[in-house]
């Protein structure tokens, strides 16, 4: 799964260009450094305040001994469900084998005081598993587990109904949390976690109603799985797999070495708000082969330096984006708070181009060249049925392929200033574009035929939106390179009401 050309980073204007600030997203001075300038008030710095728990043992709470190894796990086992755990302060452990883990019972209760630390010392792999549901986990700190790729440390086996609140889940290989359905995820930091601070995917179904709220999520992907395994899509500060009904809002994703949200295959109903998404090494957001979100009054800067320079670097044309939607798209028939794709009322400040609206025409069901291999869209329950020669009239030529359309571009800010992102070419675009199909030879989407659907027949608009710097406009292929004029007038007619100035005024 993942995509194969994806990945951007942004940064801050000088003080001229605030004249398309709005109050609450004021442009920030400065050059690129990490650890990211801190962003407004508003913002979650969980990281470097976190909140404390109970200093005492709450009425009926069986207390946790961190003089003894195993007191969790066993005091866990022995007690009924729905039993509240207060962890005393002091490093609390596992038992010394790799699999030893706490394996709650429905309802329980973990309540971690001031300086409660469970430490996996490099040895457990997983913190807390098992299929129990409604278990709570809030004022704890949980490092060091080692688990494997692609798994997880909290919540090991995603199971449903979990609240994790005011916890710091650090340094751990793997996932630190992963995800069930109706999870809460709020005011935690999720940091320096080997491959992703939130991994919510769930093997034997669909996730559904999950909110990741006022977190801290930076520093994930210290492992760097992208260059152990080239194109494999499995890296950021947190990846969303078949999610159905997501609030994510309010939270601080930066510094991570890769994408900081990444939503990959069959997600939908997303609401993406109030949050500042600023220097991760990739994109800020993907939106990949999915459907129906709302992305609004977010913060977007300083995103997509590394990996933008590096594709541009080696010559590629492609316009990596720092917001980039790939195949996905409004779709009236998938049940969700929105039939569209909106995206407005967002900043975006100094990242290495803008918005992009991708569609590979060579990715669709039963292709080989679908990198979700096993998947299908949501409109076709028997991929079986997307192969010749059925896939060639309709309704599976039209549903058997992931689409970019109805997506909605409108009241964004569009800042850019290439002596802060140190730049010259290739980090000033938006662009909605396809590739020419070629592959595999029975495919019905040869040709130009998705690039013509994704820029003239699709209902992807862009309107109403403010650019200030020397934006270019990419549109059908990566070789057609638009200015304003031309992105407004026929055949394009793109940014109706939008205006466009340079950074001196012109």
């Amino acid at each position: 799964m993942g995509i194969k050309r994806h990945h951007w980073a942004l940064a801050a204007v000088p003080l001229a260009l605030a004249l398309l600030a709005a109050p609450g997203c004021e442009s920030t001075p400065g050059a690129r450094a990490k650890p990211a300038a801190a962003p407004s008030t508003s913002v979650a710095r969980v990281c470097a305040n976190p909140a404390s728990g109970p200093a005492k043992a709450p009425a009926g709470a069986v207390t946790v001994d961190p003089s003894v190894a195993g007191d969790l796990a066993a005091k866990t086992k022995s007690s009924p469900p729905n039993t509240t755990f207060w962890l005393r302060p002091g490093k609390h452990r596992l038992e010394a084998d790799r699999y030893a883990q706490v394996i709650p019972k429905e309802g329980n209760r973990y309540l971690g005081a001031p300086g409660a630390v469970l430490d996996g010392r490099k040895k457990n792999q997983y913190a807390f598993g098992g299929t129990a549901r409604n278990v709570t986990i809030r004022y704890l700190t949980v490092q060091r587990f080692v688990a494997p790729r692609d798994e997880g440390v909290v919540n090991h086996d995603s199971a449903d109904g979990w609240v994790i609140e005011h916890a710091t889940i650090q340094n751990n290989s793997g996932a630190g949390l992963m995800a069930g359905a109706r999870q809460r995820v709020r005011a935690s930091c999720l940091r320096d976690n080997g491959q992703y601070g939130v991994n919510a995917y769930k093997g034997n179904g669909r996730i559904s109603g999950l909110v990741v709220e006022g977190n801290e999520i930076v520093g994930n992907n210290t492992d760097d799985w992208e260059r152990k395994r080239p194109g494999c899509g499995c890296t950021g500060g947190v990846k969303f797999w078949a999610v159905d009904g997501a609030d994510v809002r309010g939270n601080w994703v930066h510094d991570n070495r890769g994408t900081g949200l990444w939503a990959d295959t069959n997600n939908n109903d997303f609401l993406i708000e109030d949050n500042v998404l600023e220097a991760n090494d990739g994109a800020a957001l993907i939106y990949e082969t999915s459907y129906n979100a709302v992305i609004r009054k977010n913060t977007i800067r300083r995103n997509n330096w590394v990996e933008g320079r590096k594709y541009a670097d080696r010559g590629d044309n492609f316009p990596f984006a720092t917001l980039y939607l790939s195949e996905s798209g409004g779709e009236p028939r998938v049940r969700a708070r929105t039939d569209r794709i909106e995206v407005y009322r967002n900043l975006l400040e100094n990242n290495w181009s803008g918005i992009t609206l991708w569609e590979n025409a060579d990715r669709f069901c039963n292709s080989p060249a679908n990198t979700s291999s096993g998947d299908c869209t949501l409109l076709v329950k028997d991929m079986d049925r997307c192969a010749q020669p059925a896939i060639a009239t309709e309704p599976l030529y039209a549903d058997c392929r992931w689409k970019t359309q109805r997506v909605d571009i409108h009241n964004n800010r569009f800042l850019l200033d290439k002596s802060v992102v140190d730049c010259t070419v290739k980090c000033d675009r938006i662009a909605v574009l396809a590739n020419y199909g070629t592959y595999p030879d029975w495919s019905p989407y040869q040709g130009e035929r998705v690039a013509e659907a994704i820029t003239s027949k699709q209902q992807n608009r862009w309107h109403d939106n403010a650019y200030l710097g020397p934006w270019k406009f990419v549109a059908h292929d990566p070789s057609r390179i638009l200015n304003s004029g031309q992105w407004q007038g026929t055949p394009y007619q793109q940014d109706a009401g939008s205006t466009f100035r340079t950074q001196d005024g012109g």
